[in-house]
Parts: structure tokens; C-alpha cells; sequence
């Protein structure tokens, strides 16, 4: 089985000074010798940027230079490691790097407010080699709204700018993710998008009713299309309600919980539409993880299993589905 995995937030954790580390050594969830463990094919590199961090120090501008400092810090490490890891940017590339023995490493952006309406700025990170953007977080930006449990925020959408956006990742080829919109934003996607979108770390509402969850109508709307949900290991977007005796402030990673939201991609979007966007290194909390890093992604593809998913599912659902996009889009 090779593992794709969407989404994780690694690089912000060691871009930190109070974390620190390497891609061979961390206290991180994400590391080469996790990776390879699990059999991983490709991992996608968030470079996230908290813009709460930079309002004394230049908002979205600051936070532009964050990534910049990501994305240096994603090359450092692979020509640091460059016989077990290498940068991907596209298909062909990461085909060549499995060839190698290597695993691949996208880049991609969390927050496209870091554009802050220069059109330029995602030529450049696409030059740089960034291959996936989010263009929500969860404010408003110059790209659109974010989900929101506002329903007024919630039914926004794309501004002038994000349309353009979108039409340009199309024209380049950057894969449009869906993770963090607001429900306006991801229909004016669907409707300005022409090729397969993501939702790299997003689960099912009708399981976990939280607005970072997809609607069913959502989940129809972007398999029709082509596109896939990275199944999300976070917590509160995992289940509702708490467990009874746990604390409000806790909330647990369960794997009965992630099968769940499998079941339920499979059911209302079909084989071809689910697959793996971890979130590691991208939340935190006193909640149990029950698969607490990449190298114990056997218990997840066990439960599955035991609970009537087929290898040739669980194959589409690690590795398969996602590979198609990245042909497709890449």
C-alpha cells in the first residue's frame, strides 16, 4: 500500500524556535523515518501562516515572508536528505522519485490571503514550486470567506479577486483545495473551477456537524468532478459531542470515529472519492491520538478493512484517488 497524504502542517513546526528539528529527527507526527514505515509515496507540505502572529509585524505581508521562509526550509531539508526525499511538481516527477526510491514532497500554501491581491505573488509560489493552495483559513481575505458558524459569513463567497484566483491556479496548474471555505466560497469554486478540486482536510458533515465538514451535496458535487476529501484526524471536526466524562477542553482522535467518516465519503460520493489528509503537526490538545503519527497508519487501513472496505477501495482510498488528481491537475 502507498500513502498520499494531503495535508500536514510539519514545516510550521519546524520553522518554530520552539520546536525545531529536522525531517530525519522531531517531536513531530511527519518525519522520513515515520514516512517510511508507512509506505508513503507522496506527502503534501502545508506552509501555513497564523496571521494573528503578524499583526504588529506587517499582517499578510509578514506572513507572505513566513512562507518564503517555509519553502526555504522544504529545499534545505531535501537536499539535506535528498537520497530518501525529494521535491515533486508534478506527476512525471513524483512517478521518476517512487523510481528512485524516494519519497515526494509537494508544497502547498494554507491561507491565500498571503497573496494580499497581487496576482504576481502566485505566479511567483507556483516558480517556487508550491502546487496545492487553500485559499481560506478561517478569516476573510482578499480571495473570499472562510466557514464560519455566522450564517451570514457561511453564504459568501468568492470576492472579484478569488475568481480570478481560482481561473488562474486552473490556467497554471495549482490545485484548487476547498478546505476552510464557507459555503458560498466552495459553490463560486465549483462554478468558476474547471478542473478536479480538493478538499485536502475536510470530513463529512452529516457524521460531525462542524462547518469544516462537507455537506453530502458537496461531496456529490466534487466527486461529479473529479475531486477527493483527505480524510482530516482531527478531533472536533471528527465527532460532535463529547465522550461522557471527558472534559469540554479535550477531544479525542478515534479511529472508530475516522472509519466513520470513510464509510460515509464512500456512501455519498462513491470508491473514488476519498482519501488521506492527516492534518498532523496542524492541531493540538490533551485528547487521545489514536494514531498518533504517520508509521501507525496500518491501524487505520486495518479498521477499514474489518469494517467491509475492499483492499481495492482501501488502495483507491491511500494512494489511488488522490494520484489521479495530482495526474490530472499536475
Amino acid at each position: 500500500m502507498k500513502l498520499i497524504d494531503l495535508h500536514c502542517d510539519t514545516l510550521w513546526k519546524l520553522t518554530d524556535p520552539n520546536e525545531g528539528g529536522n525531517l530525519m529527527e522531531n517531536r513531530c507526527s511527519v518525519s522520513i523515518p515515520h514516512m517510511k514505515k508507512a509506505g508513503t509515496k507522496a506527502q503534501f507540505f502545508a506552509c501555513f501562516t497564523y496571521l494573528e502572529d503578524y499583526k504588529e509585524a506587517g499582517g499578510y505581508e509578514g506572513c507572505y515572508n513566513h512562507v518564503q521562509e517555509m519553502i526555504a526550509c522544504m529545499e534545505e531539508q531535501t537536499e539535506r536528505y535528498q537520497d530518501q526525499i525529494a521535491l515533486a511538481g508534478s506527476y512525471r516527477e513524483m512517478q521518476e522519485n517512487e523510481e528512485k526510491g524516494k519519497i515526494s514532497a509537494f508544497l502547498t500554501v494554507e491561507e491565500g490571503g498571503i497573496l494580499n491581491g497581487e496576482m504576481e505573488r502566485l505566479n511567483a509560489l507556483y516558480e517556487k514550486g508550491v502546487r496545492l493552495m487553500t485559499p481560506l483559513w478561517n478569516y476573510e481575505n482578499c480571495i473570499g470567506y472562510p466557514n464560519s458558524k455566522d450564517a451570514a459569513v457561511m453564504n459568501r463567497g468568492l470576492k472579484p479577486f478569488g475568481i480570478d484566483v481560482v481561473r488562474r491556479m486552473d490556467e497554471i496548474g495549482m490545485i484548487v483545495d476547498v478546505s476552510h471555505a464557507s459555503d458560498g466560497t466552495f459553490w463560486d469554486i465549483m462554478k468558476y473551477g474547471k478542473r478536479p478540486a480538493v478538499a485536502s482536510h475536510s470530513n463529512c458533515r452529516a457524521v460531525c456537524d462542524h462547518p469544516r465538514n462537507l455537506t453530502d451535496e458537496m461531496i456529490k458535487c466534487l466527486a461529479d468532478r473529479g475531486g477527493v476529501s483527505g480524510l482530516n484526524f482531527y478531533g472536533a471536526f471528527l465527532e460532535s459531542g463529547k465522550q461522557e466524562g471527558i472534559s469540554p477542553a479535550r477531544q479525542d482522535s478515534r479511529i472508530e470515529a475516522m472509519a466513520a467518516h470513510i464509510l460515509h465519503m464512500l456512501k455519498a460520493g462513491g470508491s473514488e472519492f476519498p482519501a488521506i489528509g492527516t492534518d498532523f503537526d496542524g492541531f493540538d490538545g490533551d485528547g487521545v491520538l489514536e494514531i498518533p503519527d504517520v508509521s501507525r497508519m496500518e491501524l487505520l487501513w486495518d479498521a477499514l478493512k474489518k469494517a467491509g472496505v475492499t483492499e481495492g477501495q482501501l488502495d483507491k482510498i491511500w494512494g489511488k484517488n488522490a494520484e489521479r488528481v495530482i495526474r490530472e491537475v499536475l
